[in-house]
């Protein structure tokens, strides 16, 4: 998976590093002082090193815990994110991830307990209007910057922060994922306050542009699993692709639900392609030959999305589809200003 594995000196003795270093003997190990120094490089193609990855375990500093983007969640209010992770191992050619950053190398933050007293530390600081204790109600989203489970038989981060939250159950945490890693999840008791929330495509739209992502089938199975064990799942319909007929959004629909107990959903949302102009630039340079950024566009408050005719009447088609098989109660549409929803 990875061509070698670089880490801070100071994690060096870090009880996550150690147990990451000694499963993977065989792969070269190179100390140094800043991930950055890795990760940050200029001059790098991003597309040629998605090839051969790195893996950079490091220290994460600054702030941790950051106020989710408008629109990106299942709650109008008191959302959150924290990333363990920066980059991905799939590669989604519509991923805004491959224009946000200039390296494809992965880096894993091992400093689990920082992230931890951050989500603490709002908690703490946190009250929404109607509720009588700080931190009631907040929701915190993993898998912005990564996959959150794809990972996991390495990084363990479920394994940490599952327990972390069932101890705190009037806090919320989303894990947003294409992976089917569940095996850690299924050893342990499900918790109401953890959601474990899948990413779906039209089959035709996941065989042209998610490579390495495990095939529909598989992860629903993965789901029906989570959910017959009691856990909570949500379904993540993004990204839409404008060109995508409505029928094929609802057979992906007939097929989902026809595995999912739609009653004991969640939440489900849906989402068009979009991302920072600037990330689509970047894109642009790496693949000049792909179809699908060589659509009509429009650019909104900085944001670039694939171009619609009839985009109200188009979504409105696949929300009735979608209506037939949900309650509408349980449904949002990650808002147009935020350019990041899909994962």
């Amino acid at each position: 998976m990875f061509s070698a594995i670089y880490f801070e000196s100071a994690v060096r003795e870090h009880p996550r590093t150690h147990a990451i270093l000694e499963r993977h003997r065989d792969l070269p190990r190179i100390e140094c002082e800043r991930y950055g120094e890795i990760f940050n490089r200029k001059s790098r193609n991003f597309r040629l090193q998605k090839e051969n990855p790195a893996l950079i375990l490091a220290r994460k500093h600054g702030r941790k815990v950051l106020p989710a983007p408008g629109g990106y969640g299942f709650e109008a209010a008191g959302s959150h994110y924290f990333s363990h992770m920066l980059n991905c191992i799939y590669d989604c050619r519509y991923c805004f991830l491959q224009g946000m950053y200039r390296s494809a190398h992965c880096v894993l933050f091992v400093n689990y307990e920082d992230f931890a007293a951050a989500v603490e530390q709002t908690l703490a600081d946190t009250t929404l209007p109607g509720e009588a204790a700080p931190g009631a109600g907040q929701v915190f989203y993993s898998g912005y910057d990564c996959d959150s489970l794809a990972f996991e038989p390495l990084s363990g981060f479920a394994e940490y922060f599952v327990p972390w939250f069932a101890a705190r159950p009037r806090a919320v945490l989303e894990l947003r994922t294409k992976s089917t890693q569940i095996g850690g999840l299924l050893k342990r008791d499900p918790i109401s306050n953890c959601i474990v929330a899948m990413s779906f495509t039209t089959p035709a739209a996941a065989a042209r542009w998610e490579h390495g992502v495990p095939a529909i089938e598989k992860r629903l199975a993965a789901l029906g699993r989570l959910q017959d064990a009691g856990w909570p799942v949500a379904i993540r319909f993004e990204p839409l692709m404008p060109d995508t007929n409505p029928d094929a959004c609802g057979e992906l629909f007939e097929l989902v639900f026809s595995r999912l107990d739609s009653r004991r959903l969640h939440s489900v949302s849906t989402g068009l392609f979009r991302m920072p102009a600037d990330y689509f630039r970047n894109i642009l340079k790496l693949y000049p030959d792909e179809a699908l950024f060589a659509r009509e566009t429009r650019t909104r408050n900085g944001v670039v999305a694939l171009q619609h005719p009839d985009e109200a009447s188009w979504l409105k088609q696949i929300e009735t589809a979608l209506f037939r098989h949900i309650d509408p109660a349980n449904y949002y549409r990650c808002a147009d200003e935020n350019p990041d929803c899909e994962n």
